[in-house]
């Protein structure tokens, strides 16, 4: 499972390292984003402008929102298979921006919050879906995703026992690719990530427990096994 993210990463470096043509005016650093929160986004419709979608996929097809809080995550194996992906998978792809994300080791009886990033700290791009929704009674159409997950690489089996599946360069091209694409062809993007000792990963404050802790304290690691500084 993935659920909880950052973006700490100076707009420009984010345009630069994808080749956006623009980011939200409304950007701004997020330490800790949870579901059903706006993340930062590039859909596979075509231009190269990124926006905000909300974390947790509303299918078309739903008659309920808060089926989103539900689907944050699509596992990598199922995809061609489930009702609430399968459509989006072949059709509506996007990209999800990050500098890191979060899981829980559990240690014993209790579980301590890790955070994994990229040795440099630079952003990266997680696979994901998206899907535009519209309440049975209303006219605002909301756009929704989810992020992609697959098995742990060695270095993550430790920690956790899912991954979010973060894509190279090329990869994050042909996963954008318009229109629709076949599942065999898909596929072979969604592995785990490979380049194990470009990842670090170190205890934070339980401060993340809570997505209303949103600031640099939050992926500060612990002090000798104490809690980071607020």
């Amino acid at each position: 499972m993935c659920g909880r993210i950052t973006l700490t990463a100076d707009p420009e470096i984010i345009q630069m390292a994808f080749a956006l043509d623009s980011i939200p005016g409304d950007y701004r650093p997020h330490y800790n984003i949870a579901p059903t929160q706006p993340v930062l986004a590039l859909t596979n419709e075509g231009g190269r402008e990124a926006q905000y979608l909300r974390w947790g996929l509303i299918p078309s097809w739903s008659k309920d929102p808060r089926i989103g809080s539900r689907l944050i995550n699509a596992r990598a194996e199922t995809l061609a298979e489930k009702p609430s992906f399968r459509h989006a998978f072949r059709r509506r792809r996007c990209v999800i921006f990050a500098d890191g994300f979060y899981e829980w080791q559990r240690v014993g009886k209790h579980k301590r919050p890790m955070y994994i990033r990229l040795h440099e700290g630079e952003p990266f791009a997680l696979a994901g879906l998206w899907e535009v929704w519209k309440p049975p009674t209303g006219d605002e159409w909301l756009r929704t995703c989810t992020i992609i997950t697959t098995p742990p690489n060695a270095f993550l089996a430790s920690i956790h026992n899912r991954m979010p599946a973060i894509l190279d360069r090329a990869a994050v091209e042909r996963w954008l690719t318009p229109g629709e694409l076949s599942p065999a062809e898909l596929m072979p993007l969604l592995r785990p990530y490979p380049d194990e000792a470009a990842l670090s990963a170190y205890e934070v404050s339980r401060l993340v427990n809570s997505p209303a802790n949103d600031s640099p304290a939050c992926i500060e690691p612990v002090n000798n096994g104490g809690e980071a500084p607020v």
